[in-house]
Formats: C-alpha cells, structure tokens, sequence
C-alpha cells in the first residue's frame, strides 16, 4: 500500500472540494493510471505524463498545479522523470514539479531543476524555486543568490521558504543586501522595501547576559 504524506491528503482533499463533479472524475482517473504506471504498467505508463500535460485544461488553470502535484506523487515520479517533465514542460507544468519536489525527492539531486529555475525571468517559477525545497536544500551561496533574484525580478520574499532562520545572523547576505542597495541608489533607483525587511532579518540575536 502506498503511504501518502499527510500534506498530499490535504492537497488531494483541497482540490477534491474545488473541482466540479466532471474535473473530479477526471483527476480519480488520472491518478489511478499514474499509480498504476508506478506498479509497472506500460500502457498507464504512456498515458499519465498526457493527463499530466493536460491538467489545465481539465482541472483549470487555478487548481492546476495541485492536480499536478496530486499526479506526479501517485506516480511517484522519480528525479529522472521529474527532470524530462520538467524539460518537456510549459511554464505551468514546470512551476508544479518545482512544487511537487519537497514531497518526492528527499535529497539534493533535484536541484539543478531549481537553478534552472532561478536563471529565469519568469516571477511564476522563481516563486516556485524558493519553496521548501530550496530552503532545504540549497547551499548558503545558491540560497543567497536566490534571495537577490527575488529583489531583482520583484517576487515577494514571503515567497522565500524558512527565509527568516536561513537570513539570521547570515553576514555575507547583509554585505551583499548593501552592496545592492548602494547600487540602486547611485544609480537613481528606489531601494525595495523587502530589501530592508531581510537586511532586519540577516542582525544576530542579542546575546544573553550571563547569570551570576
């Protein structure tokens, strides 16, 4: 029997309450094929990557990406497969693998898909990269560099996954927060506000005064 995460049944559950009757019937299906393909069925194997593909336009744009994410675990999508989906992809379809990542991959060898990612100019999967995933598994220089992408493309950096614990005390992210923020200034151009609210979060807590 397959385990489902707990964060995929309220997903699952979610969409379920969303969909019309007709999306709902669909996504049953769609979901049945793609765990049959896991189990090793070639005809299901060719089939659940189209219902993949074709989502949007079964499920909606809006509950799209969850469709996705519901797909891909019932598959159990591998990083090989995640990655030629990915590839292959339309923007929406690359924003859900990005999402899908936390729960299927554990280690970091999906992370070339989120640098990729990170190298657009696409806000919609620039949010997506900074998720869970990245937050986990991104090293402090990467994870660094994907903070400043969100200042320079104008993503919120709410959208940034555990961004507070990852900027505390973080030295080298507050020199490069100045060294950006002195560059827009020489050039005429407004600091983000968003810069000052992680430049706040980069100052060490106040040590503690040893008791006597």
């Amino acid at each position: 029997m397959t385990h489902t995460p707990p964060g995929i049944a309220a997903l699952r559950a979610r969409t379920d309450a969303c969909l019309g009757e007709t999306a709902r019937t669909w996504l049953d299906k769609a979901a049945a094929e793609a765990a049959a393909a896991d189990r090793g069925d070639q005809q299901a194997y060719a089939s659940w990557e189209l219902r993949f593909a074709e989502a949007g336009r079964r499920c909606g744009a809006e509950h799209a990406d969850s469709a996705r994410i519901v797909l891909l675990h019932a598959a159990r999508a591998d990083t090989a497969t995640l990655t030629r989906l990915y590839e292959q992809g339309a923007a929406a379809e690359r924003r859900a693998v990005l999402a899908a990542l936390p729960h299927l991959v554990a280690g970091p060898e999906a992370l070339p898909l989120v640098e990729d990612a990170l190298r657009t100019n696409d806000t919609r999967l620039v949010v997506a990269a900074v998720g869970p995933y990245a937050a986990e598994h991104l090293t402090a220089h990467h994870w660094r560099h994907a903070v400043l992408k969100c200042l320079f493309t104008g993503v919120p950096v709410s959208a940034v996954a555990e961004l507070a614990e990852r900027a505390r005390g973080d030295a080298e992210l507050a020199r490069m927060l100045g060294d950006y923020a002195n560059e827009r200034t020489a050039a005429g151009r407004p600091v983000p506000d968003d810069l000052h609210r992680v430049l706040a979060l980069t100052t060490p807590p106040p040590h503690k005064a040893e008791e006597s």
